[in-house]
């Protein structure tokens, strides 16, 4: 596989990330380089030349992709007689930020994160760092080198799909309540569709009372809306309004 990276000389080998990485994983990297980036932060961003600043955000992107496909492989399989809505619901709920958030933690994902974010002010970042990671070992070693590593070392020991199947994840239904509540108007926007057939994906913003807040993207209307309401039910949490 052709791995694009430019400036990857920047940076130098790190016996103990490889090693951090095996002990998590079971694997050694054969380019660390990959997951020094991933662990990197954009609040700690490096400025390699011109102004550019490298960091894990494009490999998060990456990442999200990969873990989606892996994802929804996973369940298809687990579940070969329910029907699309439970297993988009499902998927959702395992690549939500807060279930993301709580995976990198206990996998030890955090203690590996370059940030000059507090944990109060970067709630997200750990989940991040995990779709990144997934990102780079994708580059590193492959799709069906990272899917194996996915569900044998991540899913099958470190997430409880029967818990997830029964918890209450409906972020949008609980952000309506709030707004209900609060007697402050919430809307969900299709803003835009990105991409065709199969791989097509929607892009969804809230807006509180006139405000964009978040948004997210996913291969459904339904989950894009879930994916923006939880984060901009994190966001109101920061401000203590929910």
């Amino acid at each position: 596989m052709i791995l694009v990276l430019p400036f990857i000389g920047f940076f130098s080998s790190d016996k103990k990330l490889s090693v951090s990485i095996k002990n998590i994983f079971g694997f050694y990297p054969e380019n660390v380089c990959l997951y020094q980036l991933a662990f990197r932060h954009k609040s700690a961003s490096r400025e390699i030349i011109n102004g550019l600043r490298m960091n894990n955000e494009r490999l998060e992107y990456l990442g999200d992709a990969v873990l989606s496909s892996i994802i929804a492989d996973f369940l298809f399989k687990k579940f070969p007689y329910k029907e699309e809505g439970f297993l988009t619901e499902m998927r959702a709920r395992i690549v939500s930020r807060s279930q993301l958030n709580r995976l990198s933690k206990k996998l030890g994902i955090d203690q590996l994160i370059k940030s000059g974010l507090s944990y109060n002010h970067g709630k997200s970042l750990h989940g991040n760092a995990f779709e990144a990671f997934v990102g780079a070992l994708y580059l590193d070693k492959g799709y069906n080198y990272a899917k194996k590593i996915v569900v044998k070392r991540v899913i099958e020991i470190h997430l409880d799909i029967e818990k997830i199947e029964s918890e209450d994840h409906n972020f949008k239904s609980q952000l309506i309540e709030w707004s209900q509540k609060e007697k402050i108007p919430v809307e969900f926007k299709l803003i835009e569709e990105i991409g065709n057939g199969y791989g097509k994906q929607y892009l969804v913003e809230v807006v509180i009372n006139n405000k964009v807040y978040s948004n997210g993207r996913d291969y459904s209307i339904k989950g894009a809306e879930q994916f923006a309401a939880e984060k901009a039910i994190e966001i109101l949490g920061t401000e203590e309004k929910i």
